[in-house]
């Protein structure tokens, strides 16, 4: 299902006008941006907020890292084997320290189709049991739908099962830091994990949380325990949030993307159906307010439907 809605959305998002692409802003990478340092050996490479296109090289998420006195740590592989090696090319600007962990902050394509490049590099690939499963599943057809938009970029690609899983929480010691990854809950897909620093006072919220571009519900998405999960991830109080995708911003600014839109929706969804409206009505709820989030004509109506079929099922 949630492949079905991915390539739905990529054909709707083909039909909408080009301009709507951005530019690539780094020119000298296939990476769609250049690492930016968030805190103290944090950095992030923020991906178009866009869907993936043959422009973007599929770099339409955040791919983050690590950096310490013991190796490096990734988070998100890349969408394929030749966004990898790019990300490689600029860790090695900032580092000589080898690349010993790669976390998968869930099972999505631009999450963990570059992890044979890595796992070539000696780097062990780790992520969520629920995400492993998903690659088992969906992983070959991800692949295929990557090789569509990225055409010869994506040869060198092939799907590998990661290393090390983990069902919570699983903490490594990378020369003095501590990292802890997280599984809070059941959020935006399965196996949805964040990477925790305590230390530096940062999450790596992974797909847990929004705020520049208009989050996806899929058909199979809980988004009554998404917000239990994201109450969750808010108790750690952490500073600042490396998000999925954007820039990196606090906690405030995403709990109001995040939370605040599927609460939104959520209400709007219950008065419907307690004045025994339905689905069409719910594809007209007023998300106005929403209108400055990326990717809001490819989901608004989608998202809404889905949340009132939610709680369509729920109130049964």
């Amino acid at each position: 299902m949630r492949l079905l809605f991915l390539f739905s959305f990529l054909l709707s998002f083909s039909l909408n006008s080009t301009a709507e692409n951005e530019a690539d802003r780094y020119l000298e990478s296939e990476l769609y941006s250049k690492p930016v340092e968030v805190v103290k050996g944090v950095w992030t490479a923020i991906g178009a907020t866009q869907p993936p296109t043959t422009e973007n090289a599929g770099h339409n998420n955040n791919l983050s890292f690590i950096v310490s006195n013991d190796g490096v740590l990734v988070v998100n592989s890349g969408a394929s084997s030749f966004l990898a090696r790019a990300l490689h090319d600029e860790i090695k600007k900032i580092t000589d320290q080898p690349v010993r962990y790669v976390v998968l902050e869930n099972g999505q394509g631009h999450a963990m189709l570059g992890s044979n490049y890595w796992q070539k590099q000696g780097a062990k690939i780790i992520a969520h049991d629920d995400a492993i499963t998903e690659i088992e599943k969906y992983g070959a057809a991800e692949a295929e739908g990557m090789m569509a938009y990225n055409r010869d970029r994506g040869m060198d690609t092939t799907v590998i099962i990661p290393d090390i899983s983990f069902s919570e929480r699983l903490e490594i010691h990378l020369g003095g830091i501590l990292v802890e990854l997280i599984h809070f809950g059941s959020a935006h897909s399965a196996g949805d994990i964040s990477v925790y620093l305590p230390e530096q006072d940062v999450i790596i919220a992974g797909d847990i949380a929004f705020h520049q571009r208009m989050l996806p519900v899929f058909p199979e998405t809980k988004t009554l325990r998404w917000v239990e999960t994201f109450d969750l991830f808010v108790a750690t109080g952490a500073k600042h949030v490396i998000p999925g995708h954007g820039e990196p911003t606090d906690m405030m600014t995403v709990t109001a993307e995040t939370k605040g839109y599927l609460t939104f929706l959520q209400d709007h969804a219950r008065k419907l159906l307690d004045e025994d409206l339905g689905l069409e009505e719910a594809y007209e709820i007023d998300q106005s307010a929403y209108r400055h989030l990326d990717t809001f004509e490819e989901l608004a109506k989608k998202n809404a439907g889905r949340i009132f079929q939610e709680l369509e099922a729920d109130s049964f």
